[in-house]
């Protein structure tokens, strides 16, 4: 079957049941708010109007976002403001650090905008946070997910040198749809940093939004592309519309056709799947790696 052509369950303009989130509250959940203000950091979850904000912060984690808040990336599914990004913050890395300590992560996942105008794309930034975190937290795994430094294979490895646990970075959806969705980014592109992670010997994750037009064959194909990698974990979640200026949803994807793309990738030979209509690339990181 064709996804992108068969009737929708549900109106695309209105959000179905299982699309339910929590509610963020809770002392927990003011906690982690006043950590990241405090220090004066950003988070995906606020920036990029992530629906599980209010069940992850209420657990007293949040993923961080380095490198400010300013993407020079337009991509149109995303809700990071794009324009001229600040000085860089070079004392960012060691408040990352000590957020961690405070929020008792044993799982760290940090991600950052992409910086294109730097010369290195971040990369030096990238490094000196994974060290710092590691330092102050020397007991936390640390998740990174990147950019793709514009296929630069000497930022990567500046990035990798500073080792972390596992190398995440998503190719959003499939080869035909990419120049639409994130017109500054390339397929291939994304699948090298993954084959290059791979040949270091990291643990690599990667992940897809579905509804965003892809077909059902289109699916499948780049699952087994990735799979071909040897990615050991995929993430697969609903693309939901941060604004009018974004890419309008195609359809809403049930949570059976979730069950059904990650019984395919289990058998591609992922080593775990979260699939489901609010998985997003952090969401219950930890349990992937345990």
């Amino acid at each position: 079957m064709d996804c992108s052509s068969a009737a929708p369950a549900w109106p695309t303009d209105r959000k179905p049941p299982w699309l339910r989130a929590k509610i963020p509250s809770g002392s927990r959940y003011d906690a982690v708010r006043r950590l990241v203000a405090d220090n004066r950091l950003h988070t995906v979850c606020e920036s990029a109007h992530c629906p599980n904000l209010g069940e992850c912060w209420s657990k007293g984690t949040a993923t961080l976002m380095i490198l400010g808040d300013i993407c020079t990336r337009s991509c149109r599914f995303c809700a990071v403001h794009t324009g001229r990004p600040g000085e860089v913050d070079w004392d960012e890395p060691r408040r990352a650090a000590e957020a961690v300590a405070a929020m008792g992560l044993r799982h760290a996942v940090l991600t950052s905008v992409a910086r294109d105008e730097l010369p290195d794309g971040g990369a030096a930034v990238w490094a000196a946070t994974i060290r710092a975190v590691r330092e102050r937290n020397p007991d936390t795994r640390i998740e990174i997910l990147i950019p793709d430094f514009r296929g630069k294979t000497d930022d990567l490895r500046i990035v990798l040198a500073a080792e972390p646990d596992i190398v995440n970075h998503n190719v959003e959806t499939v080869p035909r749809l990419q120049r639409l969705v994130r017109p500054q980014a390339r397929y291939e592109r994304s699948l090298g940093v993954l084959r290059a992670a791979k040949r270091e010997g990291f643990p690599t994750k990667t992940g897809l939004m579905l509804g965003i037009g892809e077909r059902e064959e289109e699916i499948a194909s780049t699952l087994r592309e990735i799979a071909e990698i040897g990615v050991d974990i995929l993430t697969l979640g609903q693309y939901l519309r941060p604004s009018m200026n974004h890419l309008p949803i195609d359809r809403w994807v049930t949570p059976e056709e979730f069950a059904s793309w990650k019984e395919l990738a289990l058998r591609l030979g992922f080593r775990y799947v979260e699939s489901g209509p609010l998985v997003r690339s952090s969401y219950h990181a930890e349990e992937q790696v345990i």
